[in-house]
């Protein structure tokens, strides 16, 4: 494990760190394959029912690739986008608090994840076209799904700067917070969707997904509604609203 990629749990929030501020948190082979594992873990632990993405140091929340080691030919794009499907993937919500600008694949790493939390004064940008990248079809449909096709078109052709009020506008971020408040916010946020039942939450995120990606079959959201339907925690959900009291789910 590397220390420029840190993760804990907190009860039911994992925190995964961006800690290698010196480069601008940007990701190489070490941090690629910090990040990986840490999926892992997350992935293999019921306790999380939330993710969070943050960053350290106060400037840059993560400058995507490292170009020197793409340069170098020490890492892929491949490489890169492995990373970012595998936290697309997660079936628990996941959370990219953003502690400041956004470049190249930092903004896929973000849009990876179901929410994103930005502050003000920050920005993205990502400089594919002005160094003579093609950015991969993986992350370019990572764009698209997030954002749309013309806003795609600007990000990646024009390769446009969006400063922190427009990126509130356009979707990019879902919430935008003052620099100081951005790791209570986050936590309070995640706190509240880890409140939720879990089962529901993951079913209606996955059948989401699909729907974004064209693909979803019927009989598998039946599937995932009926689960649901017939599970602990929707009994308890009711009983809840009865007693007037705050639900406790267990995730089954």
């Amino acid at each position: 494990m590397t220390d420029t990629i840190l993760y804990s749990r907190t009860g039911h929030i994992g925190r995964l760190v961006l800690n290698n501020p010196q480069r601008h948190n940007s990701l190489g082979r070490e941090q690629l394959d910090g990040i990986r594992d840490c999926l892992v873990e997350v992935a293999a632990d019921d306790a999380v029912r939330v993710l969070i993405v943050s960053g350290t140091g106060t400037k840059t929340f993560c400058a995507g690739a490292s170009l020197q080691e793409l340069s170098a030919g020490q890492i892929s794009d491949d490489a890169f986008q492995q990373m970012t499907c595998q936290l697309n993937e997660l079936l628990i919500p996941t959370v990219c608090a953003m502690n400041g600008d956004v470049f190249g694949g930092g903004a896929e790493l973000a849009m990876a994840c179901d929410f994103r939390i930005g502050v003000e004064g920050s920005r993205m940008r990502v400089p594919a076209a002005a160094i003579g990248l093609c950015y991969p079809l993986v992350g370019i449909n990572h764009f698209i799904r997030c954002l749309g096709v013309r806003l795609t078109k600007r990000i990646l052709v024009a390769s446009e700067e969006f400063k922190a009020n427009a990126l509130l506008e356009i979707g990019f971020f879902d919430h935008l917070v003052s620099p100081g408040n951005l790791e209570l916010f986050a936590t309070d946020f995640a706190e509240h969707i880890a409140g939720l039942a879990p089962l529901a939450v993951q079913s209606m995120k996955r059948i989401i997904g699909l729907a974004a990606e064209g693909v979803v079959d019927p009989e598998i959201a039946l599937e995932l509604s009926r689960m649901c339907l017939s599970s602990q925690d929707l009994q308890e959900g009711f009983a809840a609203k009865r007693e007037k009291r705050r639900p406790l789910f267990a995730g089954h």
